[in-house]
């Protein structure tokens, strides 16, 4: 999980030839009740439901769970579920708050660009139809976890990694929008939800009998049906997640074998190591040397 995190990005002349850059990048746990936003962001995008907000660059924002409201200057105010992804279109006076009843947990990416004027202008992302019912969708969840560590870390070169991390986001929302996947498959999407929430609580031990209840589903049924669709049962898939993980983290920051193992779930760094080396052939220490 997480925690409450948000930066604003200065944008140079250099992210501007690219074609896109990312100006902002955030998330947030509203719980219920809780006063919304509760983070304090420059006046510029300041928000408050009464008088809404207008912004300049285009924004996505992904609510992964809880529901709330949206409304704008061109559409009138709806009901966001969890698994909605909306729009924010330059100059468009716009509002939005999680419900007090459940909050909400959302993230976002703002950007711009002559690319993205380019993509806009071809009608891919219609200003007139700002929300996308993307659903559980573990791969846009783990971009915008990518978004956020790439951000913290800053090593050179990374506004251009975020950009192209916003490009895959973009086309993962025009995909689903289009071809939405199980649409007609009930056992499908049930997966499909498990995969998500296992996505979103790979750093933490996870008992998959409670998780197949919460679908809901009989585990007899849903390990076999996991299997079928993903190839792994449910326990493996979790372990192969916070294992590429780990190797991920290795490649991508300075942190030491102990700090990777915690933020990965694993209590023991011996327990680590041994499983990584199993899945991967070397030690973690010996795979980072390896790829450095």
């Amino acid at each position: 999980m997480c925690s409450n995190y948000f930066k604003y990005l200065n944008v140079t002349l250099e992210e501007e030839r690219w074609g896109i850059y990312v100006n902002s990048v955030g998330y947030s746990k509203v719980d219920p009740e809780e006063h919304y936003p509760n983070q304090k962001h420059p006046e510029s995008h300041s928000l408050t439901w009464n008088r809404g907000r207008t912004l300049h660059d285009y924004y996505i924002v992904f609510i992964s769970k809880g529901k709330g409201v949206f409304g704008s200057s061109v559409d009138p105010a709806v009901e966001v579920v969890e698994g909605t992804c909306f729009f924010l279109h330059p100059n468009v006076q716009h509002r939005y708050k999680p419900h007090p009843d459940s909050g909400w947990e959302e993230y976002w990416v703002g950007f711009n660009g002559f690319y993205v004027e380019k993509l806009m202008g071809n009608g891919f992302f219609n200003s007139e139809k700002p929300l996308v019912h993307v659903g559980h969708h573990k791969e846009i969840l783990m971009l915008f976890r990518n978004l956020i560590e790439i951000v913290k870390t800053s090593l050179p070169g990374y506004p251009q990694q975020i950009a192209a991390l916003t490009l895959q986001i973009l086309g993962h929302i025009n995909t689903t929008a289009n071809y939405l996947e199980y649409s007609d498959d009930p056992v499908g999407k049930l997966i499909a939800k498990a995969k998500f929430i296992i996505h979103e609580s790979f750093q933490e031990a996870l008992d998959m009998e409670q998780l197949a209840r919460q679908l809901p589903m009989g585990y007899s049924a849903f390990r076999k049906s996991f299997k079928q669709l993903t190839g792994h049962s449910p326990n493996q898939y979790h372990l192969n997640l916070r294992l590429n993980r780990a190797k991920d983290l290795l490649n991508s920051t300075i942190l030491n074998i102990n700090e990777i193992a915690l933020q990965t779930g694993f209590e023991s760094v011996f327990y680590f190591s041994k499983l990584f080396k199993k899945k991967h052939g070397v030690s973690p220490r010996s795979y980072r040397a390896l790829n450095e």
